[in-house]
Protein backbone atom coordinates (compact mmCIF):
# COMPACT_ATOMS: atom_id res chain seq x y z
CA UNK A 1 0.00 0.00 0.00
CA UNK A 2 1.60 3.23 -1.31
CA UNK A 3 1.48 6.27 1.33
CA UNK A 4 -0.44 9.67 0.84
CA UNK A 5 2.74 10.98 -0.74
CA UNK A 6 1.21 9.40 -3.93
CA UNK A 7 -1.22 12.44 -4.43
CA UNK A 8 0.97 15.51 -3.24
CA UNK A 9 -0.51 18.98 -3.02
CA UNK A 10 1.64 22.01 -3.14
CA UNK A 11 -1.39 23.95 -2.36
CA UNK A 12 -0.64 27.41 -0.63
CA UNK A 13 3.32 27.11 -1.32
CA UNK A 14 3.77 30.06 -3.16
CA UNK A 15 2.93 33.89 -2.38
CA UNK A 16 3.01 35.69 -5.80
CA UNK A 17 3.97 39.24 -5.81
CA UNK A 18 1.00 41.88 -6.03
CA UNK A 19 0.38 42.99 -9.23
CA UNK A 20 -0.45 39.77 -10.84
CA UNK A 21 -3.57 40.18 -12.98
CA UNK A 22 -6.98 38.79 -10.90
CA UNK A 23 -9.74 37.15 -12.73
CA UNK A 24 -12.48 38.86 -14.62
CA UNK A 25 -15.84 37.89 -15.26
CA UNK A 26 -16.47 36.07 -18.12
CA UNK A 27 -18.97 34.33 -19.35
CA UNK A 28 -19.48 30.16 -17.54
CA UNK A 29 -20.22 27.64 -20.65
CA UNK A 30 -18.49 24.61 -20.41
CA UNK A 31 -15.94 24.58 -24.00
CA UNK A 32 -13.35 22.52 -23.31
CA UNK A 33 -10.05 23.35 -25.12
CA UNK A 34 -7.29 20.82 -25.20
CA UNK A 35 -3.37 22.02 -25.74
CA UNK A 36 -0.22 20.75 -26.02
CA UNK A 37 1.27 24.39 -25.53
CA UNK A 38 -0.24 26.93 -23.60
CA UNK A 39 -0.97 29.67 -26.42
CA UNK A 40 -1.76 27.39 -28.95
CA UNK A 41 -4.62 25.03 -29.81
CA UNK A 42 -3.83 20.94 -29.94
CA UNK A 43 -2.90 19.69 -32.91
CA UNK A 44 -2.55 15.57 -33.27
CA UNK A 45 0.80 14.95 -34.35
CA UNK A 46 1.36 13.07 -37.83
CA UNK A 47 3.89 10.38 -36.11
CA UNK A 48 2.97 9.63 -32.41
CA UNK A 49 6.96 9.80 -30.39
CA UNK A 50 7.99 6.53 -28.80
CA UNK A 51 7.67 7.57 -24.90
CA UNK A 52 11.36 6.98 -22.95
CA UNK A 53 12.76 4.15 -21.82
CA UNK A 54 12.02 5.49 -17.93
CA UNK A 55 8.91 6.25 -18.91
CA UNK A 56 7.69 2.69 -20.37
CA UNK A 57 8.82 1.20 -16.80
CA UNK A 58 7.38 3.79 -15.32
CA UNK A 59 4.02 2.45 -17.14
CA UNK A 60 4.96 -1.10 -15.91
CA UNK A 61 5.22 -0.02 -12.24
CA UNK A 62 1.77 2.39 -11.94
CA UNK A 63 -0.06 -0.87 -13.70
CA UNK A 64 1.13 -3.22 -11.10
CA UNK A 65 0.61 -0.64 -8.39
CA UNK A 66 -3.02 0.27 -9.29
CA UNK A 67 -3.18 -4.02 -9.51
CA UNK A 68 -2.26 -3.70 -6.12
CA UNK A 69 -4.46 -1.33 -4.79
CA UNK A 70 -7.34 -2.85 -5.88
CA UNK A 71 -6.22 -6.54 -4.61
CA UNK A 72 -6.01 -5.07 -0.93
CA UNK A 73 -9.67 -3.43 -1.51
CA UNK A 74 -8.83 0.24 -2.12
CA UNK A 75 -9.00 2.78 -4.55
CA UNK A 76 -13.04 2.67 -3.75
CA UNK A 77 -15.02 4.41 -6.33
CA UNK A 78 -18.84 4.20 -4.17
CA UNK A 79 -18.63 7.73 -2.27
CA UNK A 80 -18.54 5.63 1.18
CA UNK A 81 -21.65 4.18 2.63
CA UNK A 82 -23.19 1.78 5.48
CA UNK A 83 -19.80 1.25 6.40
CA UNK A 84 -18.90 4.71 6.47
CA UNK A 85 -20.74 7.02 8.73
CA UNK A 86 -20.26 10.28 9.78
CA UNK A 87 -21.73 13.11 12.13
CA UNK A 88 -21.64 16.72 11.53
CA UNK A 89 -19.03 16.97 14.56
CA UNK A 90 -16.87 14.46 12.14
CA UNK A 91 -17.32 16.42 9.31
CA UNK A 92 -17.04 19.95 10.92
CA UNK A 93 -13.48 18.33 12.62
CA UNK A 94 -12.34 17.14 9.62
CA UNK A 95 -13.00 20.54 7.44
CA UNK A 96 -11.10 23.08 10.21
CA UNK A 97 -8.18 19.84 9.61
CA UNK A 98 -8.22 19.84 5.71
CA UNK A 99 -9.22 23.41 4.93
CA UNK A 100 -7.17 25.40 7.64
CA UNK A 101 -3.92 24.14 7.97
CA UNK A 102 -1.48 23.42 5.29
CA UNK A 103 0.39 19.86 4.50
CA UNK A 104 3.39 21.49 4.30
CA UNK A 105 5.53 24.48 5.24
CA UNK A 106 5.55 26.93 2.32
CA UNK A 107 8.39 27.23 0.19
CA UNK A 108 9.97 23.64 1.18
CA UNK A 109 11.09 20.93 -0.74
CA UNK A 110 7.38 19.09 -0.25
CA UNK A 111 9.48 15.76 0.84
CA UNK A 112 8.52 15.76 4.57
CA UNK A 113 4.82 17.04 5.60
CA UNK A 114 4.77 19.10 8.28
CA UNK A 115 0.92 20.67 9.13
CA UNK A 116 1.03 24.17 9.60
CA UNK A 117 -2.21 26.28 10.52
CA UNK A 118 -3.52 28.28 7.52
CA UNK A 119 -6.16 30.77 6.67
CA UNK A 120 -9.08 29.91 4.61
CA UNK A 121 -8.40 29.78 0.97
CA UNK A 122 -10.62 30.16 -2.01
CA UNK A 123 -11.24 31.30 -5.80
CA UNK A 124 -12.82 34.27 -5.45
CA UNK A 125 -13.71 35.13 -8.92
CA UNK A 126 -14.02 32.39 -12.09
CA UNK A 127 -11.63 29.50 -13.22
CA UNK A 128 -10.74 29.52 -16.40
CA UNK A 129 -9.07 25.86 -16.93
CA UNK A 130 -7.03 24.52 -19.69
CA UNK A 131 -5.97 21.08 -20.48
CA UNK A 132 -2.45 20.45 -21.82
CA UNK A 133 -1.42 17.41 -22.78
CA UNK A 134 2.42 16.43 -24.18
CA UNK A 135 2.74 14.88 -27.36
CA UNK A 136 3.63 11.59 -26.05
CA UNK A 137 -0.41 11.16 -24.96
CA UNK A 138 -1.78 9.21 -27.24
CA UNK A 139 -5.60 10.24 -29.03
CA UNK A 140 -7.77 7.79 -27.31
CA UNK A 141 -6.05 8.92 -23.78
CA UNK A 142 -6.27 12.49 -24.04
CA UNK A 143 -10.42 11.55 -24.96
CA UNK A 144 -11.00 10.13 -21.88
CA UNK A 145 -8.66 12.05 -19.99
CA UNK A 146 -10.73 15.47 -21.21
CA UNK A 147 -14.08 13.76 -20.59
CA UNK A 148 -13.24 13.10 -17.29
CA UNK A 149 -11.52 16.71 -16.39
CA UNK A 150 -14.63 18.42 -18.20
CA UNK A 151 -17.10 16.17 -16.27
CA UNK A 152 -15.46 16.89 -13.02
CA UNK A 153 -14.96 20.62 -13.39
CA UNK A 154 -18.80 20.72 -13.78
CA UNK A 155 -19.13 18.79 -10.74
CA UNK A 156 -16.94 21.22 -9.02
CA UNK A 157 -18.84 24.59 -10.24
CA UNK A 158 -22.03 22.77 -9.12
CA UNK A 159 -20.98 22.24 -5.72
CA UNK A 160 -19.09 25.49 -5.12
CA UNK A 161 -20.39 28.34 -7.19
CA UNK A 162 -17.69 28.85 -8.50
CA UNK A 163 -17.78 29.23 -12.65
CA UNK A 164 -15.44 27.01 -14.40
CA UNK A 165 -14.69 27.58 -18.44
CA UNK A 166 -12.29 25.51 -20.34
CA UNK A 167 -10.22 27.90 -22.50
CA UNK A 168 -6.75 28.25 -23.63
CA UNK A 169 -6.56 32.51 -23.74
CA UNK A 170 -4.88 33.15 -20.47
CA UNK A 171 -5.97 30.30 -17.95
CA UNK A 172 -5.41 30.70 -14.36
CA UNK A 173 -6.10 26.39 -13.84
CA UNK A 174 -4.06 24.23 -16.13
CA UNK A 175 -4.35 21.03 -15.63
CA UNK A 176 -1.61 18.76 -17.57
CA UNK A 177 -1.11 15.07 -18.36
CA UNK A 178 2.69 14.80 -19.29
CA UNK A 179 5.05 12.19 -19.25
CA UNK A 180 8.56 11.73 -17.42
CA UNK A 181 10.77 13.62 -20.04
CA UNK A 182 7.83 15.97 -21.15
CA UNK A 183 7.24 16.92 -17.32
CA UNK A 184 10.92 17.66 -16.81
CA UNK A 185 10.90 19.81 -19.73
CA UNK A 186 7.80 21.92 -18.66
CA UNK A 187 9.92 22.89 -15.57
CA UNK A 188 11.12 26.40 -17.63
CA UNK A 189 7.34 27.04 -18.88
CA UNK A 190 6.38 26.80 -15.12
CA UNK A 191 8.83 28.82 -13.88
CA UNK A 192 7.58 31.33 -16.70
CA UNK A 193 4.51 31.01 -15.36
CA UNK A 194 5.10 31.55 -11.88
CA UNK A 195 7.89 33.64 -11.83
CA UNK A 196 7.88 34.39 -7.65
CA UNK A 197 8.29 29.79 -7.44
CA UNK A 198 10.72 28.61 -5.30
CA UNK A 199 13.72 26.57 -6.83
CA UNK A 200 12.62 24.54 -4.21
CA UNK A 201 9.56 23.56 -5.45
CA UNK A 202 10.60 23.82 -8.90
CA UNK A 203 12.88 20.84 -8.67
CA UNK A 204 10.09 19.39 -6.85
CA UNK A 205 8.33 19.86 -9.81
CA UNK A 206 10.98 18.50 -12.13
CA UNK A 207 12.32 15.78 -10.32
CA UNK A 208 8.73 13.96 -9.11
CA UNK A 209 10.08 10.80 -6.87
CA UNK A 210 7.55 7.84 -8.26
CA UNK A 211 5.70 7.82 -5.36
CA UNK A 212 4.61 10.98 -5.89
CA UNK A 213 1.52 10.52 -8.06
CA UNK A 214 0.21 13.36 -9.13
CA UNK A 215 0.76 17.64 -7.86
CA UNK A 216 -1.33 20.67 -7.63
CA UNK A 217 0.30 24.21 -7.06
CA UNK A 218 -1.84 27.13 -6.28
CA UNK A 219 -0.51 30.68 -6.06
CA UNK A 220 -1.71 33.37 -4.43
CA UNK A 221 -0.79 36.88 -4.00
CA UNK A 222 0.79 38.15 -1.05
CA UNK A 223 -1.26 39.22 1.68
CA UNK A 224 -3.97 37.94 -0.16
CA UNK A 225 -5.96 34.14 0.57
CA UNK A 226 -7.69 33.75 -2.73
CA UNK A 227 -5.84 31.80 -5.18
CA UNK A 228 -4.88 33.15 -8.76
CA UNK A 229 -3.28 30.47 -10.84
CA UNK A 230 -3.55 26.72 -9.95
CA UNK A 231 -1.36 24.08 -11.99
CA UNK A 232 -1.88 20.40 -11.70
CA UNK A 233 0.26 17.98 -13.16
CA UNK A 234 -0.85 14.56 -13.66
CA UNK A 235 1.23 12.03 -14.78
CA UNK A 236 0.61 10.41 -18.05
CA UNK A 237 1.92 7.02 -17.44
CA UNK A 238 -0.74 6.16 -14.50
CA UNK A 239 -3.58 3.53 -15.92
CA UNK A 240 -6.86 5.02 -16.19
CA UNK A 241 -8.47 4.69 -12.93
CA UNK A 242 -5.47 6.60 -10.99
CA UNK A 243 -5.29 9.29 -13.97
CA UNK A 244 -9.15 9.73 -12.80
CA UNK A 245 -8.04 9.67 -8.89
CA UNK A 246 -5.41 11.97 -9.75
CA UNK A 247 -7.94 14.52 -11.54
CA UNK A 248 -10.54 14.24 -8.28
CA UNK A 249 -7.83 14.59 -5.96
CA UNK A 250 -6.01 17.42 -7.02
CA UNK A 251 -8.57 19.21 -9.00
CA UNK A 252 -10.67 19.15 -5.22
CA UNK A 253 -7.14 20.16 -3.73
CA UNK A 254 -6.71 22.85 -6.10
CA UNK A 255 -10.21 24.42 -5.04
CA UNK A 256 -8.90 24.58 -1.79
CA UNK A 257 -9.09 21.75 0.61
CA UNK A 258 -5.62 21.80 0.76
CA UNK A 259 -4.17 19.23 3.50
CA UNK A 260 -5.06 15.71 4.38
CA UNK A 261 -6.22 13.95 7.52
CA UNK A 262 -5.83 10.56 8.66
CA UNK A 263 -9.02 10.86 10.39
CA UNK A 264 -11.20 11.80 7.14
CA UNK A 265 -13.40 9.10 6.14
CA UNK A 266 -14.89 8.66 3.55
CA UNK A 267 -12.42 11.13 1.83
CA UNK A 268 -10.14 11.22 -0.48
CA UNK A 269 -8.24 13.59 2.00
CA UNK A 270 -6.52 10.98 3.68
CA UNK A 271 -2.99 9.06 3.43
CA UNK A 272 -4.69 5.17 3.04
CA UNK A 273 -5.91 5.43 -0.36
CA UNK A 274 -8.97 3.76 0.19
CA UNK A 275 -11.35 5.90 -1.81
CA UNK A 276 -9.97 6.88 -5.02
CA UNK A 277 -12.64 9.00 -6.30
CA UNK A 278 -14.65 12.12 -4.90
CA UNK A 279 -17.15 10.93 -1.66
CA UNK A 280 -20.07 12.33 -0.31
CA UNK A 281 -18.06 13.46 2.53
CA UNK A 282 -16.19 15.33 0.50
CA UNK A 283 -18.47 17.20 -1.81
CA UNK A 284 -19.73 18.27 1.61
CA UNK A 285 -16.71 19.70 2.26
CA UNK A 286 -16.45 21.63 -0.76
CA UNK A 287 -19.81 23.17 -0.18
CA UNK A 288 -18.94 23.94 3.49
CA UNK A 289 -15.53 25.82 1.92
CA UNK A 290 -17.98 28.17 -0.55
CA UNK A 291 -20.51 28.70 2.01
CA UNK A 292 -21.02 32.23 2.21
CA UNK A 293 -21.19 32.26 5.65
CA UNK A 294 -17.43 31.18 5.79
CA UNK A 295 -14.83 34.02 4.48
CA UNK A 296 -11.57 33.87 2.70
CA UNK A 297 -9.13 34.97 4.70
CA UNK A 298 -10.84 33.40 8.17
CA UNK A 299 -8.47 32.67 10.84
CA UNK A 300 -8.93 28.92 11.82
CA UNK A 301 -10.39 30.03 15.42
CA UNK A 302 -12.98 32.10 13.78
CA UNK A 303 -14.01 29.78 10.83
CA UNK A 304 -14.26 26.57 12.99
CA UNK A 305 -17.09 27.65 15.12
CA UNK A 306 -19.10 28.54 11.78
CA UNK A 307 -18.15 25.42 10.38
CA UNK A 308 -19.87 23.56 13.05
CA UNK A 309 -22.96 25.13 12.85
CA UNK A 310 -22.60 24.53 8.86
CA UNK A 311 -21.72 21.15 9.51
CA UNK A 312 -25.24 20.96 11.56
CA UNK A 313 -27.40 22.85 9.05
CA UNK A 314 -25.90 20.36 6.09
CA UNK A 315 -26.47 16.86 8.10
CA UNK A 316 -29.81 18.31 9.69
CA UNK A 317 -31.03 18.77 5.64
CA UNK A 318 -30.03 15.68 5.19
CA UNK A 319 -26.97 15.73 3.12
CA UNK A 320 -25.12 12.91 4.61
Amino acid sequence: MIGRAGRRSLLASLALVAGLAGCDQFATGMQPVATTDPAKPAQEPTEMAEPSAESRALTAYYEGLQASLLAQGLLRGDGGGPDTPFTDTILARNFVRIALFNEYVDDSDFQRPRSTISTLRRWDGPIRMSIEFGDLVPPDQRLRDLNAVTTFAARLSRLTGVPITFTDRDPNFRVLFLHEEERRAYAATLRDLIPSMSQATLSTFENLPRDQLCVVIGTFEAGRSNYNKAVAMIRAEHPSLMRTACIHEELAQGMGLANDSPAARPSIFNDDEEFALLTRHDELLLQMLYDPRLQTGMDAATAAPIARQIARDYLAAGAS
